[in-house]
């Protein structure tokens, strides 16, 4: 039997050929794509602080990160801000931790000690951008970790402050607090409760022993936080502090203040129901949907009873790598990029903090908003104290919210006396001290 031969005509085959190398190529592609896809890396990011003001903040930095780095994807992880610390704990002690979080500096010293962060040394000095960093704040971050390593660089600086409702004062011709008894006064005078209007919110739930710490020390001066071994916490200036201060309780500031965290006593403020709030700078933002200009404005904390601000230390947020990344390179990408002046810029503006790269420093926007000038102001003043609190100790965090944050509701409601509340921190305190100490020396 012949086989018959069936012909293909030149041109159909030159076609054919072409179809082929098609496929081949497209084939190729799809195997470079996924090739590059298998080359991307993934890291995880935690914000310490979010919310509907600053989640929106951190997304779009992330959108540049990752449109600057098309091989890094970053995945956004946010903490409210008065659980966060207990996240991150629980995150350690599980070795279940980000590759990279933003990381309050006083945290520093018990993630250290903990082994959690990774040491940033070599990466910082290798970058270009080092020397337009605040060098006070690096330094400062070096110093109070027991290895005096750099484990976060600070992409952002605060200062506690009162917010005034500017209006109410006005309203009621009197003027802006400057001393410690005019704080006091103007809390009694602005007090409506007729009208639902209080003086003043006291932060008596989570996260308040933050703010009392930083009241106390405003008012009495004193600049060391333990003298020989003992605690400064309960000295007799502070007892009659905390006296008057926990007297306005009910009388000048609402009844709900003994559960009032970060969020319920900034809508006191906010929504008319108080005159005044101790907090940051870095509140600004919320303040200001809610707010005119000229119904709110920030000033310093009175001078103390010695004549000089006082201001805590390490008053700043930086950005940290956690030791168990598998992609540090990657992660000190972030770091280096949320430090830029770009990221830097838009952070700190949106927010109303002020930022630690010194080209940001030189932008008009920090001339014009009044609460950055009033933290040039006294962080300027050549006799502005600033006192450390002891964050080296492993025990420091843990006191102040498993102690001093229920200890201030006792004595709001009346279950414990001012003098017993500040033993009782003090006492803690100096044990803990005393334990660091016997460690170090054995």
């Amino acid at each position: 039997m012949l086989t018959r031969q069936i012909l293909i005509p030149p041109l159909l085959v030159f076609i054919i050929g072409l179809l082929l190398t098609g496929c081949k190529g497209a084939d190729s592609q799809s195997n470079e794509i996924a090739e590059n896809q298998e080359k991307k890396v993934k890291i995880t990011f935690w914000d310490d602080n979010a919310g509907p003001q600053r989640t929106p903040i951190w997304n779009e930095l992330i959108k540049r990160f990752e449109l600057e780095n098309p091989t890094i994807d970053v995945e956004y992880v946010g903490l409210p801000k008065d659980y966060a610390k207990s996240k991150f704990d629980a995150a350690i002690a599980a070795e279940d931790m980000p590759d990279v979080a933003s990381v309050y500096t006083s945290w520093l010293p018990e993630f250290s000690h903990r082994d959690a962060l990774l040491p940033l040394n070599s990466y910082f000095e290798n970058w270009r951008e080092k020397d337009k960093i605040n060098k006070e704040a690096i330094e400062f971050n070096k110093q109070i970790v027991n290895d005096h390593k750099l484990y976060g660089i600070p992409y952002t600086q605060n200062l506690d402050i009162l917010w005034i409702r500017s209006d109410w004062f006005k309203a009621a011709n009197v003027k802006s607090p400057a001393t410690w008894d005019e704080f006091f006064n103007a809390v009694e005078t602005l007090t409506d409760k007729s009208n639902g209007r209080y003086g003043y919110t006291i932060r008596g739930g989570a996260g308040g022993s933050f703010q009392l710490q930083r009241m106390m020390y405003a008012y009495s001066g004193i600049e060391d936080y333990f003298i020989d071994g003992k605690s400064t916490i309960n000295d007799p200036k502070h007892v009659e502090f905390l006296k008057r201060y926990i007297g306005l309780y009910q009388n000048h500031t609402p009844k709900s203040d003994i559960t009032n965290d970060y969020k319920a006593m900034v809508a006191n403020f906010d929504s008319g129901v108080a005159a005044m709030i101790q907090h940051n700078i870095g509140s600004y933002a919320e303040h200001s949907e809610v707010l005119d200009r000229d119904q709110f404005q920030a000033i310093p904390l009175p001078k103390s009873i010695n004549g000089q601000y006082v201001t805590e230390a390490g008053n700043t947020i930086g950005i940290s790598i956690f030791k168990g990344t598998q992609y540090p390179d990657e992660a000190w990408e972030f770091v280096r990029f949320i430090n830029s002046k770009e990221a830097q810029q838009l952070w700190n503006q949106s927010v109303g903090q002020i930022p630690t790269h010194i080209d940001v420093l030189n932008e008009d926007w920090i001339k014009e908003l009044r609460h950055i000038q009033v933290s040039t102001q006294v962080y300027g003043d050549k006799e502005t104290i600033q006192y450390e609190p002891p964050f080296y100790l492993p025990e420091y965090r843990t006191i102040l919210n498993t102690i001093v944050d229920p200890g201030i509701q006792e004595v709001l409601s009346g279950k414990m006396t001012v003098e017993n509340f500040l033993n009782k921190w003090s006492s803690a305190m100096e044990t803990a001290q005393k334990q660091y100490i016997d460690q170090l020396e054995n």
